[in-house]
């Protein structure tokens, strides 16, 4: 599709796809991997200070060692000296300390010193157990395709309900106390680990089942103005007052997370140009991600006067925590990429190139490295949400999604070329 777009028009209109900018977005890459091979330790991958420094006073989380080991097996997919010896150190933790071997699954965080942190068992980091693996088995890493069995066998027996459609959030280290909480950001993230298990193992099952959450959310966005219910009870009905009291919480905060409703957009276009979408046709699917990016964008960009997205609104669309974090943006640019890739409409070009001179002007960090994770309402540093910069994950993918096609996932699409 992206070709047949770029044939149609003439040259020097594509911003997105312009030569310049693709060069721009391999040599930004090049930077965070750089910054993120920092992050390696005995445990896995840890948390990076704003200098770059590694907290080893910190726990090792789970959902960090995956994005990094994904990340790295991107690096290694395009050619990075020594990218695959940190694809391997990855896997080596999710097969040593991070593994419960007794129980099954992978708890939550280790320290330092391999003892467990925390031994919960959440959808959340487990999706990206999936993502890691499949993108080390499209990466042809040893150990790479047995991870991923186990990781999907969990996944089915613990966290996949058939009778919802959806994934649950949390149990206990003996698997025996399910967590009451049901939540939309752990499914959006197992959509994603679905489309990448169904490119490395063939099995167009986890495809269906990331078609069966993503139409669950978008029917939930349509029927609030497209912005999107996070939190639920046991019967999967809305808790739209959830964590009022709460409203910086880093994974479940009050009201509608402006980055969700990007992200979203973007993940249900990957859906839709999934072989089991695109044979059943997914039109209504395209529909729904025009909805939630336009929704988003209305509700969140220079949404109090400054530029940049605020982190939440309420129901009525006025903004709740006006702080500016980094993944928002690179999701914003993804869905505008993105969606330019599905529809060839030319009104995504002008607010893409708008955001990547935002990131420029106030995220990227030309001097201690990576991106800078949040930023007040001034658009100056901050840490009320998060600090330091330990995620590279959402930055490294927002320098290779406007270059691939919406299918296969990305690892897949860079290992065929």
């Amino acid at each position: 599709m992206a070709e047949q777009i770029r044939a149609a028009r003439p040259g020097g209109e594509d911003w997105i796809d312009s030569a310049e900018h693709r060069a721009w977005l391999d040599t930004e890459r090049e930077r965070l991997f750089e910054f993120a091979s920092r992050s390696a330790h005995p445990a896995g991958f840890g948390w990076l200070n704003d200098d770059g420094t590694l907290d080893a006073s910190r726990p090792f989380e789970l959902w960090i060692t995956c994005r990094m080991t994904h990340v790295f097996a991107l690096a290694a997919l395009l050619g990075r000296p020594g990218a695959a010896e940190l694809v391997d150190h990855g896997l080596a933790a999710l097969a040593g300390g991070f593994r419960d071997r007794e129980n099954d699954g992978w708890f939550s965080s280790i320290s330092a010193d391999g003892s467990v942190a925390d031994d919960g068992k959440a959808a959340y980091p487990h999706s990206f157990v999936v993502l890691a693996a499949s993108s080390a088995v499209a990466a042809g890493r040893p150990g790479a395709e047995a991870l991923l069995t186990d990781a999907l066998a969990v996944n089915e027996q613990w966290f996949w309900r058939e009778a919802d459609g959806m994934v649950v959030d949390g149990w206990d280290r003996q698997w025996s106390a399910l967590d009451p909480y049901r939540g939309v950001n752990a499914n959006m993230h197992t959509v994603e680990a679905y489309l990448a298990a169904a490119d490395a193992t063939g099995d167009l099952v986890w495809q269906a089942r990331a078609e069966r959450i993503t139409r669950r959310v978008l029917e939930w966005a349509g029927g609030n103005s497209w912005r999107i219910p996070e939190h639920f009870s046991p019967a999967w009905e809305p808790l739209l007052e959830y964590h009022r009291d709460q409203p910086r919480h880093q994974f479940q905060p009050y009201g509608a997370t402006i980055g969700h409703g990007l992200e979203w957009a973007r993940l249900v276009l990957h859906v839709a140009a999934s072989s089991v979408a695109a044979s059943s046709g997914a039109a209504d699917l395209q529909d729904g991600a025009v909805a939630l990016f336009d929704r988003a964008v209305a509700d969140g960009w220079a949404a109090d006067g400054a530029d940049g997205f605020v982190y939440t609104t309420d129901w009525s669309g006025q903004p709740v925590v006006r702080d500016r974090l980094h993944w928002v943006v690179n999701e914003a640019t993804n869905a505008a990429a993105a969606l330019w890739i599905a529809t060839g409409d030319s009104r995504y070009q002008a607010p893409y190139r708008q955001w990547w001179d935002y990131a420029d002007r106030y995220l990227i960090d030309r001097v201690d490295g990576s991106w800078r994770h949040e930023l007040d309402p001034e658009n100056r540093p901050s840490a009320s949400v998060w600090s330091g910069k330990p995620d590279a994950y959402h930055a490294v993918q927002a320098t290779l999604i406007p270059q691939l096609p919406l299918a296969p996932s990305l690892a897949a699409a860079l290992a065929r070329g």
